[in-house]
């Protein structure tokens, strides 16, 4: 019994230094929401530089996440989060630092860089060094990790500015909600010396012996696991291209569905049927609060119910919640009613979609391929997380659309995109709970496997 506990102890250590990366993309990702008032009337920005101030880091993220897929495959999974940790920290004091907007946007892509690499990594690293009976939950911790994040930041804000006027805010608060980053920063990059590389990376090198040794500090299945992979699996070259195509779809679809939108939005959204500052701030709090807590419920169900029944009934509730709330805004209704729309969302959202795609991205894919599909699906999700993020703003004041739609037309857009979530879960995406990763990853080899996949994209809807 000792040993078991000693190697789960070890298991977790792992986990929280690898969550110690998705709690700096969600912190790193959400301080620009506090910074970025003080911060336009410090350098007299207009409305075209704000957007680009604060929209610069989600450059950095495309980028990071795609670089990650070939560093991480040729230089391992930890050197390459030692990487996102030396960017949060050198854009957290840069950006604190910086004397021009031109000087910030280089430490804020920097940032994203680091954002991006945290958001293959630090799923990818905790998936591979999980036995199949916990992988779910535990690549979950990530999510929570992100979510955790934002909550943190948006505290850390309000506790810098509460006591301040507006002057000091604009001169040196936004420098401090910058600067805040290099703690968290700091405390990833000490503990990153505490954890070794992934077994399963060792083993793709060929270093067996390293790789045993590893597993066998994370506990006796996880070694069992790492025994009974004779040889690396590798996709056929049609199924390679339909592998691709699901990790794209599944990263997008995670975006397109609006998630974001209420995460920058919510106080403009409950504005739309609420004239009161305090309560759309109160409110938005309230979503922030059910993100964590969900996000938690999904940690709980992933390795018991599976990933499959989660993301389609958590998506049906998505679609549901949105045409309610595409329906509540396009006539006016109360701010009562249209948070519980929200809230019934957030709550579908975190969980299914939210954690489960992270999940899935970082288990399906073979060894030798992981790292770089996880790469191109991870780019296009924060591709998509500028399109949606960009577009709302039009689509929601859009004269055309409010004379037909209210302000109701994006809420049916993405219920919209919800039901292709339903089909692309339904049709491509096989179950993967409690299995090894070896396992789910041979399905790329299988004749069946490209039978199925080939008739569902034959037979995809216009």
């Amino acid at each position: 019994m000792k040993p078991a506990r000693r190697y789960s102890w070890f298991l977790l250590l792992m986990t929280g230094v690898a969550a110690l990366g998705g709690l700096l993309f969600g912190y790193d990702t959400a301080v620009i929401s506090g910074a970025i008032g003080p911060l336009s009337a410090h350098f007299h920005l207009g409305a075209a530089a704000t957007g680009w101030a604060a929209s610069s880091a989600l450059a950095g993220c495309v980028f990071g996440a795609a670089g990650a897929g070939f560093g991480c495959d040729l230089y391992g999974r930890h050197r390459f989060l030692l990487f996102a940790g030396v960017c949060f920290f050198v854009s957290a004091v840069g950006a604190a630092a910086a004397n021009s907007l031109g000087m910030l946007v280089i430490f804020r892509i920097l940032g994203g860089l680091g954002i991006g690499a945290a958001s293959v990594i630090s799923p990818l690293y905790i998936s591979e060094s999980s036995p199949a009976r916990w992988r779910g939950k535990l690549v979950a911790v990530n999510q929570l990790a992100i979510v955790f994040g934002m909550l943190l930041i948006y505290l850390v804000n309000y506790l810098i500015a509460r006591n301040s006027d507006a002057q000091w805010n604009e001169n040196i608060g936004w420098r401090w909600m910058f600067a805040s980053g290099v703690l968290p920063s700091a405390l990833l990059l000490l503990l990153l010396f505490t954890v070794p590389e992934t077994a399963r990376f060792l083993l793709l090198k060929g270093q067996r012996a390293e790789a045993e040794k590893v597993a066998a500090r994370t506990g006796s299945e996880m070694l069992n696991e790492i025994l009974a992979a004779e040889r690396p699996v590798t996709a056929t070259i049609p199924n390679r291209k339909r592998m691709y195509a699901v990790g794209i779809l599944l990263a997008v679809l995670q975006q397109i569905t609006g998630i974001n939108v209420f995460l920058y939005y919510a106080p403009s959204i409950f504005a739309h049927v609420s004239h009161s500052g305090d309560s759309a701030l109160l409110q938005t709090i309230a979503v922030g609060a059910v993100n964590v807590l969900f996000t938690i419920a999904a940690m709980m169900f992933v390795d018991r119910i599976g990933r499959k029944p989660l993301l389609l009934w958590g998506s049906a509730g998505m679609l549901v919640c949105l045409t309610a709330m595409g329906w509540a805004v396009m006539h006016g209704s109360n701010s009562a009613w249209l948070l519980l729309c929200v809230l019934s969302y957030i709550a579908c959202f975190a969980l299914s979609v939210g954690p489960v795609t992270w999940i899935l991205l970082s288990e399906l894919f073979p060894s030798a391929e992981r790292g770089l599909v996880m790469a191109v699906s991870t780019a296009a999700l924060w591709t998509a997380n500028f399109a949606v993020s960009q577009t709302f703003p039009m689509l929601d004041q859009s004269a055309w659309l409010i004379a037909r739609f209210g302000h109701g037309f994006p809420f049916f857009l993405y219920a919209v995109f919800c039901l292709l979530e339903i089909w692309v879960v339904a049709m491509l995406v096989p179950e993967t709970k409690n299995k090894r990763l070896e396992e789910i990853a041979r399905q790329w080899s299988s004749e069946e496997w490209a039978r199925s996949t080939e008739e569902a994209f034959l037979k995809a809807p216009e």
